[in-house]
């Protein structure tokens, strides 16, 4: 986006390790929710975690190599409105979108339409702005709003964006204090997007520089509740660099839980598997966050967090992990018997079929290797900072099994440790250290590779 918050200026671009150890040593906590009743559908959808904006849509080629390798979960992308500095999108088109929805990525939509009447950018000077006029308490301003959502929701619709999703607008940076007329009608204009959206099954997005836009609402929603339709949720362009969805611009109740974007860092390069793309970094809190279902309960009633795990046999005595065996081989479909800590003759036949089916020779031995590889089973998708659920459990319980030095909490969430963790297992294996638990990262866990 080019809206800028004045007097804070980018910090350079950050190489791939860096931008991972940020990530792994980042001590905010993941926004997860408490009810499933709050599930939000369309886009963005539930999500927590880094968003990139770009003006022009990347090529395929570019979301393949930045989803198997960038930290970067969601995407901005500016689907409308005149006053685009990119309105061709060659790229984006309704197959782009499905693909990026197929593949993991949070789409983030953006219209960047009828600028402030205020603006000193040349650029929106010579381009229709908002209507400061008065008459009829800023009629001609909300008659733009409500006008520019429709024209969003109908591209967004030929697009093959689903109905519910957020559509967030685009308002730069402007002066404040210059004109009550250019505050009021910028309001108006934003109350009117809202109201549109809202009526026809569509969720409302602010995006806007910190210290003109985002205070200007936040200062409405305090001083004249009700006057005004707040967006449902908020962007705020705010380059402290801090990855969280705090800003000095807006208190600390408005637009929370979940309800927040902050855009921390300004335009830079970044570059994931030799592909370089000019983006702003954002920290996204949304939907029910980095929402997590309860883990089901697992045979024998016990839990499966264990931070180290121990080569057994038929000769074991570690009750703990033979009981810990017993009930993952029983989960898998392997053993039948009880889960009780003894290592029995069919725990000996469970474990001999499943080194059997491994390619290994049948004896009764369970090493690392098989630890890793009964965990792994299931689906693998490709997990990084901001992940939750059953793939990230099955992760950490691998990591943890592997060997690494860092030993990390079962805890289903993908932050803090765990990036910092599969870094470790990377170097270990021999694979370039992004973070990222893709494809050539899951085929080494599954096979057992330490």
């Amino acid at each position: 986006m080019t809206s800028r918050t004045p007097s804070l200026r980018p910090r350079r671009a950050r190489r791939l390790l860096a931008a991972t150890a940020a990530l792994a040593a980042a001590t905010t906590g993941v926004g997860i929710a408490s009810s499933p009743a709050q599930a939000s559908g369309g886009a963005p959808g539930d999500f927590y975690g880094r968003a990139f904006d770009q003006c022009t849509a990347p090529s395929q080629s570019a979301m393949t190599a930045w989803m198997n390798s960038s930290p970067y979960r969601g995407v901005g992308i500016y689907l409308s409105g005149d006053s685009r500095g990119c309105t061709s999108q060659p790229n984006l088109t309704s197959t782009w979108i499905r693909t990026q929805i197929a593949a993991g990525w949070h789409l983030l939509p953006i219209t960047l339409g009828p600028q402030a009447s205020c603006t000193t950018r040349e650029r929106y000077l010579k381009q229709v702005r908002i209507n400061p006029s008065t008459t009829s308490t800023y009629a001609a301003a909300r008659a733009q709003g409500t006008a520019e959502a429709k024209k969003t929701v109908s591209r967004a619709t030929a697009l093959g964006i689903p109905k519910g999703s957020t559509m967030f607008y685009d308002l730069e940076a402007f002066d404040t204090g210059r004109s009550t007329a250019c505050t009021e009608s910028a309001k108006y204009f934003v109350s009117a997007w809202s109201t549109q959206l809202r009526a026809t099954g569509w969720k409302s997005g602010f995006y806007s520089s910190g210290a003109s836009g985002i205070r200007m609402l936040d200062d409405a929603r305090v001083r004249t509740p009700g006057k005004f339709a707040m967006p449902d949720q908020l962007w705020i362009a705010d380059w402290n660099g801090q990855a969280t969805t705090s800003s000095a611009y807006v208190r600390s109740d408005g637009w929370t839980p979940h309800k927040r974007i902050h855009q921390f860092q300004g335009g830079h390069n970044e570059t994931y598997a030799g592909v370089t793309i000019n983006i702003d970094s954002n920290h996204a809190d949304l939907g029910r966050g980095a929402y997590l279902t309860a883990e089901p309960a697992h045979p024998g009633g016990i839990g499966w967090a264990a931070n180290t795990y121990i080569a057994l046999n038929e000769k074991a005595t570690n009750t703990g992990q033979i009981r810990l065996l017993q009930s993952m081989l029983s989960s898998a479909g392997y053993y039948k018997g009880a889960v009780d800590g003894v290592w029995t003759r069919p725990l000996s036949a469970a474990v001999g079929t499943f080194r059997k089916e491994h390619g290994l020779a049948g004896t009764w031995d369970w090493t690392s290797t098989q630890w890793m590889q009964l965990m792994t089973r299931g689906a693998t998708p490709v997990v990084k900072y901001g992940s939750a659920g059953d793939e990230v459990r099955r992760v950490q319980r691998a990591l943890n099994a592997s060997g690494v030095s860092r030993k990390i909490p079962i805890s289903g969430v993908f932050t803090v440790s765990t990036p910092a963790a599969v870094q470790d297992y990377q170097r270990k294996v021999g694979i370039s250290p992004s973070g990222v638990v893709n494809a050539t990262t899951w085929a080494a866990l599954t096979r057992g590779r330490r």
